[in-house]
């Protein structure tokens, strides 16, 4: 098994790809949110949008073009939990090869007010189970 815990597999769309023929570079952050719900669904047994949190930092190196020959994944683990953030790094992947990594900092927030909050420890727990942190 490799360094990420959990793995899913993403369907390009036909918009996903730009006249090159290449799935369009901002497309690619799509594809890490579609594995966050994915993780959150099947991981940590809580739908997403049940889940206060916005995105704090997106960082995305690109490695290779995604065509529509490519079977596409994304790998995922959470590398760091803090007190209401949640620091996660990814591969997309096209077939066999690395086409992306990304670290993803995404923190909580109470919904009335916006401001940062604790991750509720129902959540903290799962994480800390699946990821062995």
């Amino acid at each position: 098994m490799d360094e990420f815990g959990y793995t899913t597999k993403v369907e390009t769309r036909y918009s996903d790809f730009d006249t090159m023929g290449h799935v369009n570079n901002a497309v690619y952050a799509t594809y890490l949110e579609q594995a966050r719900i994915d993780y959150f669904r099947d991981v940590i047994g809580i739908p997403l949008n049940e889940i206060s949190g916005v995105i704090a930092h997106l960082e995305i190196d690109y490695r290779r073009s995604i065509t529509p020959e490519d079977e596409v994944t994304v790998a995922m683990a959470v590398t760091e939990l803090g007190e209401s953030s949640i620091t996660m790094k990814h591969e997309i992947r096209a077939g066999d090869d690395v086409a992306a990594t990304a670290e993803v900092v995404q923190v909580a927030i109470d919904r009335d007010t916006g401001e940062p909050r604790s991750i509720p420890s129902e959540l903290r727990d799962r994480i800390i189970t699946h990821e062995d942190c």
